[in-house]
């Protein structure tokens, strides 16, 4: 895909981020959006905040479990739907400075990342379950009907939404990316045009109020080879919530590394969420996520970082392909079935194979198969990978390494 050739190609380099959902709702530790799911009246919730007081919250702690996953960049809630700002804003009493925690926790991330080039973006939802001109019933993710009190006007909330935005854009230093949440029925290409003049080179993604830089999607893995738009996929490392949950399925290692795999393969960005508990802790099973998924990234990191994605090269469905230099690297983003598999069209040998997972040398010959050698069927010899440890190794996705004299001389045998 073709790069912007600005500030915002930041976004091709980073690859890997942490995605934060923390807020009020760590409290009753069942779902960021308890407030509209089980719901939860407003003059109940509201009561939250006079008990959010997060004294074990240590962004540097945070950033260390970060960068040790591989990531280089994080995104935070400033504000998720509930209407609970997470930073000194002089625009709703309904502020974390207005919490027994008091101080301002987005000026103590921004200044951790900031020391150490750890990349920021912020989180900002568009829906509002407290704000008083919020169009807050029915549509997505909007309750049902308006809190006792409200007075719905788009036009006063979007200027409130405008005024926020600018805070978190000024007050804050250097903001990689902007991503809004639920998009709106209005348009409005006037708050991305305010984002940019404050924050010149940041990206913003698709689902504000005018079409962003790049594609959002959630807990899912696209079809497909490549991405032909810039796009940063999330999940989170809990099923149920993104949030806090202190009941919380969390998924398989595993499942997160063929997940990430795919679709960095693809091209693609990936954020990977923590909700952190009410006292700013990470729960410990997301630390293990983010820690073992780290140690298997950081092993085929070469892999998928600045490389680009070559699957189309030979169509499969079973593994994925990427591309740097004059090597390939074969994703196994599911699980092979055999020891071995061949890479026909592929008729060259290359110079080396390797297994990233353990650096151990991996057999790659041309071979003649008795599969691939019945009369009604006979293509002749093809490159063939043997010997994976697919009994031994069953814990991560396996990516192997072929290092070619010259690729392009290879893979003309099969244009």
């Amino acid at each position: 895909m073709e790069r912007f050739n600005d500030g915002r190609d930041w976004f091709f380099e980073r690859r890997f981020g942490l995605f934060i959902h923390w807020g009020l709702y760590a409290i009753p530790a069942w779902h960021e959006q308890v407030q509209w799911r089980k719901p939860m009246p407003k003059d109940e919730y509201v009561k939250l905040k006079d008990q959010f007081n997060p004294v074990k919250f240590d962004p540097d702690a945070w950033l260390d479990t970060a960068e040790t996953a591989g990531m280089r960049y994080l995104c935070f809630t400033t504000k998720h739907h509930d209407g609970f700002c997470m930073w000194d804003t002089k625009y709703t009493y309904y502020s974390i400075t207005n919490t027994p925690y008091s101080r301002d926790i987005l000026k103590m991330l921004a200044d951790a990342c900031h020391k150490r080039d750890f990349g920021l973006c912020l989180y900002y939802s568009i829906p509002d379950w407290n704000h008083p001109n919020s169009v807050n019933f029915g549509g997505d993710h909007q309750l049902l009907q308006p809190n006792p009190g409200d007075e719905p006007d788009d036009d006063k909330y979007v200027e409130y939404v405008r005024n926020q935005v600018r805070e978190l854009c000024t007050n804050y230093g250097r903001v990689l990316g902007f991503f809004w949440d639920i998009p709106p029925k209005r348009h409005d290409p006037s708050l991305n045009e305010m984002i940019r003049s404050l924050q010149p080179g940041i990206m913003i993604n698709d689902r504000g109020y005018d079409k962003g830089d790049y594609d959002t999607p959630e807990r899912r893995v696209p079809e497909g080879k490549r991405f032909e738009r810039p796009t940063e996929a999330n999940q989170s490392v809990g099923r149920q919530s993104w949030g806090y949950r202190e009941d919380e399925d969390y998924y398989s290692h595993k499942l997160l590394m063929q997940s990430i795999d795919k679709i960095m393969a693809m091209g693609g960005n990936y954020l990977l969420n923590v909700g952190p508990k009410a006292d700013g802790t990470f729960p410990v099973e997301a630390q293990e996520s983010l820690r073992s998924v780290g140690q298997w990234f950081t092993k085929v990191r070469e892999a998928l970082v600045d490389a680009e994605p070559a699957s189309a090269l030979l169509n499969r469905e079973d593994f994925m392909i990427t591309r740097r230099g004059n090597s390939l690297y074969i994703h196994f983003h599911k699980d092979p079935g055999a020891t071995g598999i061949l890479l026909n069209p592929l008729k060259t040998a290359p110079r080396k194979a390797t297994l990233l997972n353990t650096g151990e040398s991996i057999r790659a010959s041309v071979d003649v198969v008795p599969t691939m050698s019945v009369p009604k069927n006979r293509k002749g010899p093809c490159l063939r990978i043997s010997g994976l440890p697919i009994n031994e190794l069953v814990g991560e996705v396996m990516v192997v390494k072929l290092e070619f004299e010259n690729l392009d001389e290879a893979l003309s045998e099969i244009a």
